[in-house]
């Protein structure tokens, strides 16, 4: 593939941006009703071509983790058209004004929303991104360029091709949404040279494609390199509560980012606590890497140097480690964290608000699982992605995410002495 490919794909992206960013909100919105429902009725064709990625993964031997991300099923499609209608729903942040200041000359200075322009989202084995980034950067008045894995690729292709079905009865260009037809690596280095038509890069996937997106773009890039989250189980924990958000957290669903993967109890509730912990986590079979200080309250323990901690395991297994006290706490999540999301069980609201002021974290909670550390979770709909660098978002990106500010000035005839 040529660079004149790359270019082309990126300049038609950019002609089909134009056209939807002048869509109203109520022309949006009819345009992605009728997104959701032709995802449900090429429900059976995505299915059919889902099953043949989802063989080729399992003779590449892919890992469960990818596997599970691959694959679709009637509820996960449902899910994909249930998102596009919770979007639908969601206030449209494209054209709000917001009052600046009027300066002492009498000119009124407003800032108003706009959309970025063009997005090109590079992920791996995760087909449902196509329609959860096609619908939201629709949304919010851009168009979008989506580079999947190839892994993914033909149930990608399978569900834009619903989405441009709708794209051509609202007779709009179907690059307002586009699937790059090929894994080829050359070509994704050449789309991401192009910052003449590209105004945002987002990777999806491990931590090696961020890498490698970050160091070769030439494109703004929204960083997302892993997710190593932490539950801190203070010394006034509900020790209820905090077990079923251990569990939550890393047995509900292990392959996904916002999966528990480091466990943090305070020593002064360890004794009581850790044996509960050892029993649940055997009964879900998760594996436990420990520090000296808890191995023995688990049945063999792989018994970790302290450097070892801040491993995203996406499996079922888990990094526990006894803490002297709420500072040793914070200490490792700093240390190991990654800025995804931190969790702590307490039922000390001082301490609480602390941890969440203290704790470089794109997501902090308080009680709950971090398995809500998610897009639709947190009432945004459908997610972007995870930005865990903070220019220009941080944590889950939604509609707001994808658009930026312009100054409008209105004045009577000012001119500048």
């Amino acid at each position: 593939m040529s660079n004149s490919v790359a270019t082309e794909i990126a300049k038609r992206a950019a002609t089909a941006a134009r056209a939807v960013a002048n869509l109203t909100t109520a022309e949006k919105n009819a345009v992605l009703q009728k997104m959701a429902n032709a995802i449900r009725s090429h429900r059976d064709e995505i299915l059919a071509v889902n099953e043949k990625d989802m063989e080729a993964g399992r003779d590449k031997q892919l890992s469960e983790a990818m596997l599970d991300r691959l694959q679709l099923n009637p509820e996960r499609i449902e899910g994909m058209a249930t998102a596009i209608e919770e979007i639908i729903e969601l206030q449209d942040p494209v054209g709000e004004r917001m009052p600046f200041n009027e300066r002492p000359n009498g000119i009124k200075v407003e800032k108003m929303r706009i959309p970025l322009g063009v997005i090109c989202m590079i992920y791996e084995a995760r087909p449902n991104v196509t329609a959860d980034a096609g619908a939201l950067c629709f949304k919010s008045g851009n168009a979008v360029i989506l580079r999947c894995g190839r892994e993914a690729i033909e149930s990608s292709k399978a569900i834009a091709a619903a989405l441009h079905q709708a794209l051509r009865e609202s007779d709009l260009p179907e690059d307002v949404i586009t699937v790059v037809p090929t894994p080829d690596r050359e070509l994704l280095m050449d789309l991401m040279q192009q910052d003449q038509y590209v105004d945002l890069v987002i990777p999806r996937g491990g931590e090696g494609l961020i890498h490698f997106v970050s160091d070769n773009s030439k494109i703004p890039v929204i960083q997302h390199y892993k997710g190593v989250c932490h539950l801190y189980v203070d010394k006034a924990a509900d020790q209820d509560k905090a077990l079923a958000i251990l569990l939550n957290g890393k047995t509900q669903r292990t392959g996904v980012c916002n999966a528990l993967e480091g466990l943090l109890v305070h020593q002064a509730i360890a004794a009581e606590f850790m044996p509960k912990v050892a029993q649940a986590l055997a009964e879900k079979h998760v594996k436990i890497h420990s520090d000296k200080a808890s191995a023995d309250y688990f049945d063999k323990p792989d018994v970790i140097a302290v450097d070892a901690f801040g491993e995203e395991y996406l499996a079922l297994e888990i990094a526990v480690r006894t803490v002297p006290n709420f500072a040793g706490a914070i200490d490792h999540i700093h240390q190991f964290g990654s800025g995804h999301t931190e969790v702590i069980v307490t039922e000390d609201e001082a301490r609480a608000q602390r941890f969440i002021r203290e704790v470089d974290s794109a997501v902090t909670m308080w009680n709950a699982s971090s398995r809500f550390s998610d897009g639709g979770q947190l009432g945004l709909g459908a997610e972007i992605g995870i930005s865990t660098s903070k220019l220009h978002a941080y944590g889950p990106m939604g509609l707001q995410a994808l658009t930026t500010e312009k100054f409008v000035v209105t004045g009577t005839g000012q001119t500048r002495d």
